[in-house]
């Protein structure tokens, strides 16, 4: 059984920034890929970032230039440097990855952008 626990969530201001972080745990032999997904209320799940094995990168046009994903394969962590926050971005902040041959979701973490 794989566990992914969000990290990092919180309030902050507009043109703030804040940091999530999510770690694997668990049985795992490889994590092919980790991503975020978003959700605010009232809307669709909508895929904010993710990191392949071989280092691809896809972003939300939304967040192009103000994101950042990374990964540390060592600590199968990955993480989310947002920055330049919008009220926009205040969604349920849900990690996802890919481990061996299922996929996992983390609880979310709240990201709420408000001044």
């Amino acid at each position: 059984q794989v566990q992914l626990v969000e990290s990092g969530g919180g309030l902050v201001q507009p043109g703030g920034s804040l940091r999530l972080s999510c770690v694997a745990s668990g049985s795992i032999f490889k994590i092919a890929a980790m991503a975020w997904y978003r959700q605010a209320p009232g809307k669709q799940r909508e895929l904010v970032a993710a990191i392949i094995s071989g280092g691809s990168i896809n972003y939300a046009g939304s967040v192009k230039g103000r994101f950042a994903i990374s990964r540390d394969n060592a600590k199968n962590t990955v993480y989310l440097q947002m920055n330049s926050l919008k009220p926009e971005d205040t969604a349920v902040y849900y990690c996802n990855a890919h481990v061996d041959t299922r996929t996992y979701w983390g609880q979310g973490t709240q990201v709420t952008v408000s001044s």
